[in-house]
This record gives C-alpha cells, structure tokens and sequence, in this order.
C-alpha cells in the first residue's frame, strides 16, 4: 500500500485503520476524527479540511502521492488548516453525512472525498478528487487551498452561511418520505429494471456497470411469485455475461469491484467482501432456481477465494484487496501471449490466449485482462482442459507481487458473507461452508461485543472499536437466520432475536419510524440520518425490515411485524419515486404480501431420513419458505421458547421424521414418506401471482 517514509511519523500512527496508517507518515499534520481536532480548530480559528476515503481506493492513492506526500501542500495545510483523515469504512456514519452534502452541492460523489467545513463540521466546500494543480478541467488542490485561506478571513460570513444552508438542507433532506406502500410498486420496480437493462451485455445501463446483486435476487423473487418469465431471462443474462466477463476473476476467483464499460470488459480491479458476499449468494440461488452448473461453479469458486484470501487467522471475514499492484492499477491480473505460452507452452498457450482474450496489443499498458470467449464453455472436456491451464497460470501468478489489503474485520460484511457461507451450505449441501460461517459468527460473537452486550463495528489486531451501526445489526442478524437454516442450532435464533431487540431499541425512530443509521448512544453529529435507498449495499432499513418479516413468522410476535410495517410507511413515498432503487425493500414486500411456507421437520437432526427430507427441501427455490427443525429433547425445549409454534406438535419419535408444511395460515396433513415431500414441493401451491 502507497506510504512514504519521512523522518516523524503523524498522529495517524496510532491508528488501527490500514487507510490511516497508509497516511501516517505524511508531512501533513493528520488527526482522525476527534474532539481533539475540532478543540484545536475552534481555538485557532482555523477551517477544517477532512479527507474521506479507503484503503484500496485507486483515486485515494493518486491524491496521496500527487498531494498528501507533497511538502507544499502540507504547508498549506499545516499552516492554515486543521487537517482530519477518515476511514469511510470505520466510520460510515460520517461518511454518510458528507457523501450526501457532496451529492447536494455538486450533485455527484465518490471518493476521496474532499471537505472544508467549519469548526463546528458544517462543510461549505466539497469535492472529490483534486490533482496538485489544475488539469483536465478540475482545479488544482493548491488553488482551492489558498483561495478557501483568503475567503476564510475575508468572506467569513457567507461561508457561516453556506455552511448552514448545508446542514439545514441535509436535516430537512427526508422530511417527505412516508406513504403508503401496496403490492402495484412490485411491478413498477420490474418495469424500471427491464426498461433499463442492456439486451446485449446484460446488467442494467449503458456504460459504468456495477454487478447490483440484491437487483438480480429481487428479479428472482419477483419471477417466482409472478411467473413473469422475462425477470428470469434478465437474471440468466447478467450472471451468465458477468461470470465470462473480465469482472471476474478466472484465476483466482472473486469478482471485481465494478466495470468500466458496457461490455463487462475492462474492471476496476477492487475486490471486497460484500460484493463477494452478494454475487456468491445470488449465484447459489440461482443455481437453486434453474439448476444451471455454471452458477454452481461460480458460486463454489467464490467461497474459495474466500476461504484461500479472504479469511483471517481468527476465521473471520478481512475487508478488501486493493486494484493496485507495484504501483499500477490492474497490474497482478494482466498477461501477455508471451507470458503465457512462457508457463504453458506455445501450443497450450495459444489455446488459452484464444480462449481467454489474451493478445499482442491488449486492454491496458499493452496487456490483456482474462475473459473467456463468448463461443466457448467451461463444461465438457474443454472445459477441463482449460481448468488445468487456469490452475497452472493461478499458480504463477501467486509469485507476482500482490495487491495490498485491507486486513479490518467489519461486523456488518462479515454478516453478509456468513449470510452468504450459509446459504451456499444449504443449496450445495456442502457443511465446510456452514462451518466457515459458524467461525466466524462466533467471532463476531465474542470478540466484537462489550461486556454490556453492545455490538461493535470494527475488529482489527486484537482491538475491536466504534459501536455498531445499523448497517452491522442488520447483516448479522441476517446471516444468523440463514444460519439457523443451515445448522438448525437454537442459539443463531436467540442470537437473532437478541440482536433484533437492540437494534429497536438503540436505532428506531419513535416519531416518524424506521431506524436511523447510528444508535442513540452513538457521537451526536450534525446529522442523525435514517436511510432507505440501495446503494452497492443494500439499506440497513431494508435488510432489517426482511429479517423481522422473518422473525414474525417464526416467534409469532406480532410487534415484529408491525414494526417492519412501519418501516414500509416510513419511506413510502420515497420508494414510489423510484422503486428499482429500492430492491432490497422490493423483496421484503414480496416477502410480506407473498404465501410463505412454514415447514417444520420433528425428528433427530442425525438420522438419514432428516437429513433427506432437509436435503429435498433445499433443492427447490422456495424463496419465502422458513424451515425449523424441532429435534425434541433440551434442544426442541429451547427451540419451542424461541418458536412457539412447535409447540403445538406432537414430540418427535424415534426413528421416525415428519414434516409439516404450512401456508397462509393452513398445514397440510403430515408427511413421513420423500416422494410425498417431493410431489407437494414440485406442486404450484408455494407460489402464487400478484
């Protein structure tokens, strides 16, 4: 990662975030976000300049070394400024704050991202990335600086002004939000994705493409209950064009961070943990919807890039893996012909530069980034030929020098990979996945909670710090549900429930509903924000708002669903301007408004006719199905205090697995025998139409 030596290193030293300390040996006089900095700032009267960023943002490195490493301007900025550095990762709630004052003003955003605010953090100059000096129509960070100087002692008051101007707006920003929602928004949001998704590439626009999991889960949801055969056809495009796409990772596995063109063709080279997250647990469920092998594979290929890059000592979930390598953006994932048929051999090699796009003039500095020719497969003999050449390539490239590391855990993407592990586990019938998320829940568990019970947001080299966000209660409480589906142990349920209650308690809004995005007993900043809209990441509201849909129907509390009813109401009117922003909400909807199925399996958890029936359920896309397994004893006892429902059945038997299916209300007779089990979930009456 990008740092220079000078001869004292800055406050950012004692920082445990890997993007501060690549700052920390800067001639810039950095403090984190601190009373500390704020104190100094309104002593000495001094603007504040914040950078937001993160460690393996490419943009954030290039202002690094043409700006923060430069002697003049970290004169500027020691001289006049009180200069703050800020993960976005550790700290979302202030990135939040000033991403939407940067979005406000100059009505885009991105990171770095460049704030002057007052002491008091009302910013009245925001920006992105800025070079040293002027170039390609962008003003250069040295003018800004000065310029904000002679506007700071003469102009004070219009930037008093300008500044709470801002932070009115930002405050005001969600005051028409809530309306009624009903199930016609199901459609709105189907017609919004298929009017703009790309025919030719698949994905949805025309030229920056992100891979938008949680828009492609909605698609299948919406399939399933509506029968609307098209939303399948827009997901089996984009997976399919994705997964043959330079987006991918045909060593090494994992997807890039997003592409650069309509083509898939040329990525931003970024990894990170939640769109791993995402994709794996869409490629699984999609395999499960269509039995296609090649989601299989991907998704399978996912998780073990996981397991052989992703997973810390502790068993834990690191953050992200940088684009840069050796200075240059890409530069660990390029070939040439002549590389190539150096480890292969010519004839071996010119198969697989065929086969993969690898030629003489290439795609950057001259050389080629791997995707995997339209015309070929990777099933069938071919395509274990290729296989072969893959791993022989994979293993060389793992003597290149590597792309840097974000080493953080974050509570909140480690909820959505072991949502992900675990779902994998289910589908793929695979326990090694199960118990990946199983590690890693019970170090969340432990290592990123108080002695109060509080959870925490970040874990890193044995310090867990900053309380949890909404965003980190949500995704694990998530997690832990898909959990519980896929090892049936009691304590995921308590947990969830636990976690559940906290996060009402720290986060709902009493007076307009939903939850806001940091806790009642988090730092007061000049905004408290709730949000709804679906970024790169699903909205905390949302998720939160499936998982108590979801509890609801298991505990039978009734509070549960009003509260996520409210959550509906909240943002209402928000949504129905733009439903297809809003996907992740779309599938709570369809969760709420939809049949789902209760099945419920009494009998031991290790005998073969349980597991069968276990295994026959997960076969089948039931995407509104809850599967409890009451095994009696101490377990079904503490089982039937979290879901009372199974108290109404008889006690398990030896020897003997039963399964109640319910919906809407009304259970079908009991069913001891497989084929049975199998003709009524082939049957039409788990799903329905709008």
């Amino acid at each position: 990662m990008p740092s220079i030596k000078t001869k004292n290193a800055n406050r950012l030293i004692r920082a445990s975030s890997p993007y501060l300390l690549q700052h920390a040996h800067h001639p810039i006089d950095w403090y984190p976000w601190s009373d500390e900095a704020f104190d100094r700032a309104q002593r000495e009267d001094k603007p504040i300049f914040l950078s937001i960023g993160y460690s393996t943002c490419h943009w954030c490195h290039v202002m690094a070394r043409e700006s923060f490493e430069d002697e003049g301007v970290a004169e500027l900025l020691n001289r006049y400024y009180i200069a703050v550095k800020v993960d976005r990762e550790e700290r979302p709630d202030v990135d939040q704050i000033y991403m939407a004052a940067c979005q406000a003003i100059i009505g885009q955003g991105g990171w770095p991202l460049t704030v002057i605010m007052t002491p008091d953090q009302k910013p009245f100059f925001v920006g992105t990335y800025f070079p040293k000096t002027g170039r390609w129509g962008r003003p250069g960070l040295m003018d800004i600086l000065k310029e904000v100087v002679n506007a700071w002692g003469e102009q004070r008051e219009q930037i008093n002004n300008r500044g709470s101007e801002v932070v009115y707006h930002l405050q005001n920003a969600g005051r028409e939000r809530e309306g009624p929602l009903n199930e016609r928004i199901l459609d709105e949001a189907y017609r919004e994705l298929e009017e703009s998704f790309d025919e030719k590439y698949g994905g949805f626009g025309f030229s920056t493409k992100f891979p938008l999991p949680h828009n492609l889960l909605f698609l299948l949801r919406y399939w399933k209950v509506s029968g609307e055969g098209r939303a399948l056809e827009i997901v089996k495009k984009t997976l399919h064009s994705m997964a043959r796409s330079g987006l991918y990772d045909h060593l090494g596995f994992g997807f890039h961070r997003y592409a650069t063109d309509r083509r898939w063709a040329i990525p931003h080279f970024e990894k990170t943990l939640y769109d791993n997250a995402l994709l794996a647990f869409l490629y699984v469920e999609a395999y499960q919807a269509t039995g296609e092998e090649e989601y299989r594979r991907v998704g399978r290929e996912i998780f073990t890039y996981i397991q052989r890059k992703m997973t810390s000592p502790e068993k834990a979930f690191f953050t992200a893996e940088d684009a840069d390598s050796e200075g240059r953006e890409g530069e660990f994932y390029l070939w040439t012909p002549g590389q190539v048929k150096e480890i292969l051999g010519s004839e071996e090699g010119e198969v697989f530069c065929q086969a993969y796009g690898v030629t003489s003039r290439g795609d950057l500095r001259g050389k080629s980034i791997l995707r995997l020719n339209a015309e070929l497969g990777e099933a069938g003999q071919k395509g274990e030929i290729l296989k072969k050449y893959r791993e022989r390539l994979w293993r060389e490239r793992e003597k290149r020098v590597h792309p840097g590391k974000d080493d953080k855990i974050l509570t909140s993407w480690n909820g959505l990979m072991i949502a992900a592990l675990a779902r994998g586990s289910q589908v793929l019938g695979d326990k090694k996945l199960a118990g990946m998320a199983a590690d890693a829940t019970h170090f969340i568990l432990s290592k990123l909670r108080t002695a109060r019970g509080r959870l925490l947001a970040v874990y890193r080299e044995g310090v867990a710090d900053q309380p949890a966000y909404v965003d980190d209660y949500a995704f694990l409480s998530w997690g832990l549900l898909e959990l519980y589906g896929a090892i049936f142990e009691p304590w995921c349920l308590r947990e969830a429930i636990e976690l559940t209650r906290q996060l009402l308690s720290l986060f709902w809004d009493t007076r307009g509903g939903g939850l806001y995005f940091s806790g009642s007993d988090g730092e007061e900043l000049i905004v408290r924000n709730k949000e709804i809209y679906d970024g790169a990441i699903p909205s905390g509201n949302a998720v939160a708002c499936y998982n108590l849909l979801r509890l609801a129907k298991l505990t039978g509390d009734q509070q549960l669903k009003e509260k996520a009813d409210q959550i509906f109401s909240a943002f209402g009117r928000e949504i129905s301007r733009a439903p297809s922003a809003h996907t992740f909400l779309m599938m709570a909807l369809l969760f709420a408004t939809a049949p789902s199925t209760e099945i419920i399996i009494t009998g031991s958890p290790e005998g073969g006719q349980t597991k069968a029936m276990i295994q026959r359920i997960n076969r089948y896309y039931l995407p509104h199905r809850l599967v409890v397994l009451h095994p009696g004893g101490d377990t079904g006892r503490e089982l039937g205090r979290l879901v009372p429902m199974i108290k109404r059945l008889p006690p398990p038997e030896d020897n003997k697995s039963i399964a109640y299916l319910c919906s809407n209300f009304t259970c079908r007779e009991p069913i001891t025998d497989l084929d049975r089990l199998t003709t009524v979930l082939e049957g039409n009456n788990y799903s329905c139409k709008l």
